[in-house]
């Protein structure tokens, strides 16, 4: 099998991101329904044999040009985009709620905006809603919210989106189907020379180069190879491989495990490591939680820390912010991403899980969960 294929199938979460323009007509402007079938009975076969697909979608504000009849102007307006996405949301849902559907697979949309995978409360949020879906073997529709958004708050591509999305839902494969089959040394469609590359074990500048001289940008989408390769630095970074390969293919996900040609990006690590790497090292905590022995002793083990085991807390700090966690003795033991507030974490450290809804009215799980604490840090 190629290394493509096997990347594919080996893989337990993928993000597949899907562009406007394999989701679109570029005639009528209407959801092209074959390749949505086609991809979803592929997708089929992988939740089949025990993998987890999430989807980032593009195509609500080309679908909304043709509700608004606006599918013949060539440039909009903030507002009229805007209103393009708010029409087109729904269509775009339904045509993948009816690809699935044969299969017996439900999907649920996830409208995101830059805030949502960079500030770690609402970071939190989202993931838990997209684990929750997962949970509940529904396929998540992730989309920018561009209803709301503004140039200056916005992505700008959603393979960058793709790319964290993948980090959000610490997924192993972030596919990206494109208008091309993989990185060239140069662009095939100009140079007859360019000789296809397979596997990239790291994003060097000549690789980054070879992108920037294959930069294309299609009628209906945005973007292009060096957005790609933006998006995989994204994606390596959280220990997520990229693969990316032409998205036009009958049964695209058939195809690259049949052999067909694609560019693989290698993940620099595992993305749990990824992620307590980054914890660890890479955010400013704010505040500490000092624990028992007890809860010391589980968090060794791997286990969450929960509020009946916390002893004092100093902050403040924000729910998603960066914590250290200390014993008895003043001794660091870890750093995670506490699940509530510091005026919420007084409220309920020293109280059983139980105890939590009653005090606060709500409950966010433990004070952190084992999934966002670095051990030993």
């Amino acid at each position: 099998m190629s290394a493509s294929g096997g990347a594919l199938s080996a893989a337990r979460r993928i993000v597949f991101k899907v562009g406007s323009a394999l989701l679109v007509d570029a005639e009528t402007g209407a959801p092209n329904r074959a390749w949505l079938s086609a991809f979803c009975a592929d997708a089929a076969v992988l939740r089949a044999r025990g993998q987890q697909v999430v989807v980032v979608s593009s195509g609500a504000v080309a679908l909304g040009r043709r509700r608004l009849g606006l599918n013949g102007r060539k440039s909009l307006t903030l507002p009229e985009k805007q209103a393009a996405a708010a029409a087109g949301q729904s269509v775009l849902m339904r045509a993948w709620e009816e690809a699935f559907e044969p299969h017996g697979i439900g999907a649920a949309q996830i409208l995101l905006t830059r805030d949502d995978t960079e500030v770690r409360r609402r970071w939190l949020n989202a993931r838990a809603t997209a684990e929750t879906l997962i949970g509940f073997n529904v396929v998540p529709v992730v989309n920018e919210n561009d209803t709301v958004v503004t140039e200056e708050i916005r992505y700008g591509d959603n393979d960058r989106l793709a790319a964290r999305v993948a980090q959000m839902v610490g997924a192993d494969l972030l596919v990206l189907l494109s208008d091309i089959d993989g990185l060239y040394t140069a662009d095939p469609r100009r140079d007859p020379s360019a000789t296809h590359i397979e596997r990239v074990t790291e994003i060097t500048p000549a690789i980054a180069a070879m992108a920037e001289g294959a930069n294309t940008a299609t009628g209906v989408g945005t973007g292009g190879m060096a957005t790609k390769i933006a998006a995989a630095r994204i994606a390596r970074a959280a220990g997520c491989a990229t693969l990316i390969t032409l998205g036009s293919r009958p049964h695209p996900l058939k195809a690259i495990e049949d052999g067909a040609l694609a560019t693989v990006i290698e993940a620099g690590a595992s993305p749990a490591a990824a992620y307590k790497a980054w914890i660890a090292g890479s955010l400013a905590p704010q505040g500490w939680l000092t624990v028992d022995a007890g809860a010391a002793a589980a968090l060794l083990k791997g286990k969450s820390l929960l509020s009946a085991g916390v002893r004092a807390v100093e902050g403040p700090f924000d729910k998603g912010d960066a914590v250290r966690v200390r014993d008895e003795a003043g001794r660091e033991v870890a750093r995670g991403l506490v699940r509530y507030d510091s005026a919420d974490a007084h409220k309920i450290a020293g109280l059983r899980s139980d105890a939590i809804e009653a005090e606060l009215g709500f409950t966010e799980g433990p004070m952190i969960h084992a999934d966002d604490l670095a051990v030993g840090a």
